[in-house]
């Protein structure tokens, strides 16, 4: 008989032990915190409901969908404003374009970006596996496109630096786009074809969605429905092996093993399995500031879904969402809610700051930007020192060795952000992939 244990109690961990136990597997999930959860966490603070970590999840995969029916949650959607982005360019708020008829009317880029961009589909060279994520922007599409769209995009989702991440590895549909048909408006057009016939979701098609009472909802159901599986306060610091690839936690034994655990912590773990190199993998960190606020205190609506700053623009923060303005009961209705990262690849030296330089400088911010005056009703600061793994220039080697451990040893697999794509629908996706290849 199957029995496995699923080390991680993070939302990759959950989703793996809620398939294998849905199929009957019999399965253990070790968290060595006192939650599950990982760093999906909201809470209640004056009035307002607060995202510690991730704010929201893409719906890009039918298999999403289908889980959260099993799991028994019903989504919560966006309202309508969010579907406004920002930037900032020349210090100011400007929106970014959504269809490509409103791209050549929106000045959020030049007229000379605008012609560079109708240039794109007879660009013939092809990137490689060691192009970095700015050299293929600025190859392709021209440097503007990099400082305006990229690097704050990228900021936004990998707090990265696009000049040292993998075009490959962090955005693999990209380089898969320009592999296939040598183009990318070509490959989005046609590949959009190939896309429903995968039911797959484009990211810019995809629905954002969370949860009623905040994104914690989700990893708080599933535990109570695995409570009976789940070994809170314990960490695994030794993973004795025995014949028969077989393996011993605490003098239980188990047929298979699901490492669902930042890359970084592997290496804490005593064990014949070769996981120590795989602990070099480079996070980066990130400190959030969730500030709440009267409405009356923005002379900017806060109409959409948050703003980025572009690191050319010389801005404090990566960037801001608007929560209030995503979903409902965030806050109360004459008060708004603002959510700002600080940090990233790029700067990781501000993550590190005392709580009162972050908050004088990511004001600074807001004033400028979006014309913030006064006090913040609230303040709640989140830091995760080690945050998002980055696809880097040479991932490669890690994914190697990933695979080269699950070929060895058939009854070991990995699961979650260090390998499978750093979004919460990606990190859920790969926990279910990962039980569904044990089942089999």
């Amino acid at each position: 008989m199957k029995n496995v244990a699923v080390i991680g109690g993070g939302i990759t961990g959950l989703s793996a032990a809620f398939e294998l136990q849905r199929q009957n597997i019999n399965c253990t999930l070790y968290e060595a915190s006192d939650r599950v959860g990982g760093v999906i966490r909201t809470i209640q603070k004056d009035g307002f409901l607060i995202e510690c970590g991730p704010n929201s999840i893409l719906d890009t995969h039918p298999d999403l969908g289908r889980f959260l029916q099993q799991v028994g949650i019903e989504k919560q959607l966006p309202n309508s404003a969010a579907q406004n982005r920002f930037i900032v360019r020349n210090a100011k708020p400007v929106v970014l374009p959504h269809s490509p008829p409103s791209f050549f009317t929106s000045n959020a880029f030049s007229a000379r970006a605008k012609l560079r961009l109708l240039s794109e589909p007879f660009i013939r060279s092809r990137s490689t596996p060691s192009e970095s994520l700015a050299d293929f922007v600025v190859r392709r599409l021209g440097q503007e496109f990099l400082d305006y769209a990229i690097n704050p995009f990228v900021g936004g989702i990998y707090a990265g630096d696009p000049a040292k991440l993998s075009t490959k590895y962090a955005f693999p549909k990209l380089y898969d786009l320009e592999q296939k048909y040598r183009s990318l408006i070509k490959g989005a057009i046609l590949g959009a074809r190939a896309r429903k016939k995968r039911a797959e979701v484009a990211s810019k098609d995809a629905r954002m969605f969370t949860f009623k009472k905040g994104l914690e909802q989700l990893p708080q159901t599933l535990a109570k429905h695995l409570e009976a599986r789940i070994k809170r306060n314990h960490p695994v610091l030794e993973i004795k092996s025995l014949p028969n690839q077989k393996w011993e936690i605490d003098g239980q034994i188990y047929s298979h093993l699901i490492l669902a655990i930042p890359a970084y912590k592997l290496d804490q773990i005593k064990t014949d399995l070769p996981l120590a190199p795989l602990a070099k993998m480079p996070y980066a960190p990130v400190t959030s500031l969730s500030l709440g606020f009267k409405k009356e205190q923005f002379k900017h609506p806060l109409n959409g879904f948050g703003i980025l700053f572009p690191q050319i623009e010389k801005r404090y923060a990566l960037g801001a969402l608007f929560p209030s303005s995503i979903f409902s009961e965030r806050a109360k209705e004459a008060e708004t809610l603002l959510t700002l990262f600080i940090g990233g690849a790029m700067a990781p030296e501000k993550a590190a700051q005392s709580d009162d330089e972050l908050l004088q400088h990511a004001r600074i911010d807001l004033q400028e930007i979006l014309g913030c005056s006064g006090e913040p009703i609230t303040c709640s600061i989140h830091r995760s020192p080690q945050a998002i793994p980055q696809y880097n220039l040479g991932h490669e080697s890690f994914v190697q060795q990933i695979n080269q451990i699950e070929k060895q040893y058939l009854s070991v697999r990995f699961a979650g952000p260090c390998c499978d794509g750093i979004s919460v629908g990606n990190a859920i996706l790969s926990g279910l992939r990962t039980a569904r290849k044990i089942i089999l």
